[in-house]
């Protein structure tokens, strides 16, 4: 079951709360619970997820790896489930100002008194720590303790399939230069587009114009430079649920709500901020209305950005 979750959530985020959901409901002593991620290099802790917590409470902490009850009963190994029976006074241990301490364990109604620990570990490192907590003393049990075991290690091999899981998806629909969605997920996507009766759907195909001169006269990695930051001002410019895309080489396609006049300005606006960088971009675009027909507003869309092509060329020789 865990593994068949892996492909429901759009976000690692959403995937390690319904991951901690199940833990939670699976064990009978658990009330509550959270989901720790370990930071790489710096062993910094960081709450993802909870379950009957105070998400709000937890993040103000500013914790390391070694200042967690886990690592201090491993001897900072952190190699197999720990279970606490008194949180109060394991927590007196922790190097912890005493907050930070009040903090942790008043972070659910009723406070929190014992807890059971178990490290997520993903390709040999440590990843996160799966945390279920109980208002009651010496609540978990052996057979506690070795559930949670088994489904950690279940739960490890979920995330590293999500996590391959999005990386072929990002691979498949995504740009890898610029990170926009490229023409086959943007054409996917575009099927699915919601029309709205009172706003307008417009597709804009986006040339840029000097490309060529920036790779011939700086060099290929300034011509990617400013490819990127063309991206990054038109994801700005257009949020969602509006769809940016790059077509290839230097041609980008949005579909958004509104008019060709407030697109234009807004254009307008992208190119006079993107002129004033240490390598500018100057772009020519047309601009059509959206139907569902992605070929129909393309082609629409590339006459009239010819037009405005042919008026630029004469500025930038």
């Amino acid at each position: 079951e865990l593994v068949h979750l892996s492909s429901q959530y759009e976000t690692e985020h959403a995937f390690l709360n319904a991951l901690l959901s199940k833990a939670v409901a699976m064990i009978d002593g658990a009330e509550m619970g959270s989901i720790i991620l370990v930071e790489p290099g710096s062993n910094k802790l960081h709450f993802e997820a909870a379950v009957g917590l105070d998400m709000t409470k937890l993040q103000q902490l500013n914790m390391t790896l070694e200042q967690s009850f886990a690592y201090r009963l491993t001897s900072g190994r952190c190699n197999r489930v720990v279970v606490v029976n008194d949180m109060r006074k394991l927590n007196a241990q922790s190097g912890l100002s005493p907050e930070a301490q009040a903090l942790l364990l008043n972070a659910a109604t009723p406070p929190i008194r014992a807890t059971l620990s178990s490290p997520l570990h993903i390709d040999g490192k440590l990843y996160a720590m799966l945390n279920l907590d109980s208002s009651l003393l010496a609540c978990f049990s052996t057979y506690d303790r070795d559930l949670v075991a088994i489904l950690t290690r279940e739960a490890a091999n979920a995330i590293a399939l999500y996590q391959k899981s999005r990386q072929i998806h990002q691979l498949a629909n995504f740009d890898c230069l610029t990170g926009l969605a490229n023409r086959k997920y943007f054409e996917e996507q575009a099927q699915k587009w919601q029309p709205k009766t009172k706003l307008e759907s417009m597709l804009v195909l986006l040339d840029m114009d000097n490309l060529k001169k920036i790779n011939d006269s700086l060099g290929h990695g300034a011509g990617d430079f400013a490819l990127k930051r063309l991206a990054t001002e038109l994801k700005l410019a257009f949020p969602t649920p509006a769809l940016v895309s790059r077509f290839g080489g230097d041609e980008f396609v949005l579909l958004c709500y509104g008019s060709e006049t407030w697109l234009r300005e807004r254009l307008r606006q992208v190119e006079t901020k993107l002129t004033t960088d240490k390598v500018a971009v100057y772009f020519s675009a047309g601009i059509a209305p959206f139907n569902g027909d992605v070929e129909q507003s393309l082609r629409l869309a590339d006459n009239q950005m010819y037009q405005y092509k042919k008026a630029r060329k004469s500025e930038l020789k």
